[in-house]
């Protein structure tokens, strides 16, 4: 007869085993790596424990009693990332093909709960096939629990999704709950509906990878913020994350040790062309800015009008909001306001301070934008903005037009402080077509109306194309060189620091959804 700890040690190899299944995608000829190896990987050597070990199912029908594996199919424990506590869940395909059972439901909650008790990040390592079925309601009733404690975890602790491989039906709306989900190439995919169905209702023809695999996502749906190469690309994307984040809400991200010199960026003088309608990358702005290789961009093939992403500013943690003027001129639409605008509350939720660099020449006309409620989502990044409470500073290097002047973190809305490059022009719309409202019956009298035109453009263009009508009026705090600006902005956020703003007593606001 065996002794109690030979049991033990028995069921712990076993648990370990998950349900004996080779990981291998056939299609991409990659193999994956199992749900332990995913954690081993993520968590620092030594420092996971895994809680539920043991756990079984419960279900008896179709056979099912036959058929037990310990952990049911989702390894949950906590550990350490880079030093700071965390919680995590790996899903198991190799058991029932990850599908979600009452137990796996509850050995889920039970880390989520010890992650907003003690307020540490929660981490998912999705992978799984759905719904078990042979559960019914109990499985559905265990997706419920999840989604409920996912909303509970807003804005309390961050929380990260990885998908690993499948994620489909109900299962997707708990990623789609967190704060940033990573999605793998061409072994994960995400829908509601798999292409089985979508062909039997619509009839169109569409693969997995088509239909909800990285590249559709992080380029058309803009449902996940990142994509990664392999598995492990993808748990080092998740520790450079973590790494901008504090623990929890009532925490401030961790700043890393930096020594002031000059700060002083040359580069940064030559990058805004003298033509005001040549384009420039925006990243070079932040690449001069910003500490260096320090910028950690999120959602970079989706609306790629707008850049949003983490960076490190003499060593602190910033959150960044820029328009680019390489893609559709800075314009700011329907998706990049809704991309803005997320990022935006997150890095409010979590005491990240926020820079603002602004050229943008107004809202992108046309009856796609407007039909598809270029108002509502417009001022969804208007609200975000309006409501955060954090340090907040605007750098505008170029054009600041119209109601987009406004939208983009502007004295009138709360900013904290506002600067402005030499090349700024702050005005209602461009000087041309200013001049050709303003000064419509002097343009048409006109013996050569081309060249009263152009006359009256500058003259317009003199008056208010410029930082300078502004600054007189106290909306922009300072106008300053653009080598000077990482100077200014390191001065700026170290006075912000202990910002204390208090928003009027209410449940919640009513964000434009």
């Amino acid at each position: 007869m065996k002794n109690k700890y030979s049991i033990l040690e028995d069921k712990l190899e076993a648990s370990k085993l998950g349900g004996g299944q080779v990981r291998i995608d056939k299609q991409h000829g990659k193999g994956k790596l199992t749900a332990h190896e995913r954690v081993h990987f993520l968590m620092d050597e030594g420092s996971f424990e895994e809680i539920g070990a043991l756990v079984t199912h419960r279900t008896t029908d179709f056979g099912m009693a036959d058929q037990q594996f310990y952990g049911d199919g989702v390894v949950t424990g906590y550990g350490t990332v880079n030093g700071r506590l965390v919680y995590v869940f790996a899903q198991d395909f190799t058991v029932f093909g990850g599908a979600l059972s009452e137990t796996h439901a509850e050995k889920i909650c039970k880390v989520m709960d010890m992650a907003m008790k003690n307020g540490a990040p929660l981490i998912g390592l999705n992978d799984s096939g759905g719904a078990r079925i042979q559960e019914g309601v109990r499985s559905l009733g265990g997706y419920a629990d999840i989604f409920y404690k996912n909303v509970m975890a807003s804005g309390v602790i961050p929380q990260i999704s990885a998908i690993m491989g499948p994620c489909a039906g109900g299962a997707v709306y708990s990623p789609a709950m967190t704060d940033f989900t990573i999605m793998v190439e061409g072994t994960s995919y995400m829908f509601v509906t798999g292409p089985n169905v979508v062909k039997t209702v619509t009839n169109e023809e569409v693969t997995s990878e088509e239909l909800g695999g990285a590249s559709a996502h992080s380029t058309k749906s803009g449902v996940t913020h990142l994509t990664a190469t392999n598995d492990i690309d993808c748990i080092n994307q998740v520790k450079t994350l973590l790494s901008y984040m504090p623990q929890n809400c009532e925490d401030k991200p961790e700043s890393l040790p930096y020594e002031l010199g000059t700060e002083l960026r040359e580069n940064l003088e030559s990058i805004v062309p003298e033509n005001a309608n040549q384009p420039y990358d925006m990243r070079e702005v932040i690449a001069g800015i910003c500490d260096e290789e320090s910028f950690f961009e999120i959602h970079e093939y989706y609306a790629d009008n707008i850049v949003v992403g983490f960076s490190r500013l003499a060593g602190r943690s910033i959150g960044i909001v820029a328009n680019q003027p390489i893609s559709l001129a800075g314009v700011l639409d329907v998706d990049s306001s809704k991309k803005a605008a997320r990022f935006t509350r997150f890095c409010d939720c979590f005491n990240i301070p926020l820079l603002v660099l602004v050229d943008v020449p107004g809202f992108l006309p046309g009856t796609d934008q407007e039909w598809n409620a270029i108002i509502t989502n417009g001022a969804k990044l208007l609200y975000a903005l309006s409501e955060a409470t954090v340090p907040r500073v605007t750098v505008i290097t170029r054009k600041a037009y119209g109601g987009a002047y406004d939208v983009m973190n502007s004295k009138h809305i709360g900013a904290d402080m506002n600067f402005a490059w030499p090349s700024a022009e702050i005005a209602v719309m461009g000087a041309k077509g200013a001049s050709e409202i303003i000064f419509k019956k002097d343009i048409n009298a006109a013996d050569d109306p081309a060249a009263k035109l152009a006359e009256k453009e500058a003259e317009y263009a003199d008056l208010f194309a410029n930082p300078y009508s502004a600054a007189e009026r106290g909306f922009i705090d300072e106008v300053i060189y653009p080598k000077e600006t990482r100077r200014k902005l390191i001065k700026a956020f170290a006075m912000l620091e202990n910002k204390v703003a208090v928003l009027p007593k209410k449940k919640h606001g009513n964000i434009p959804l």
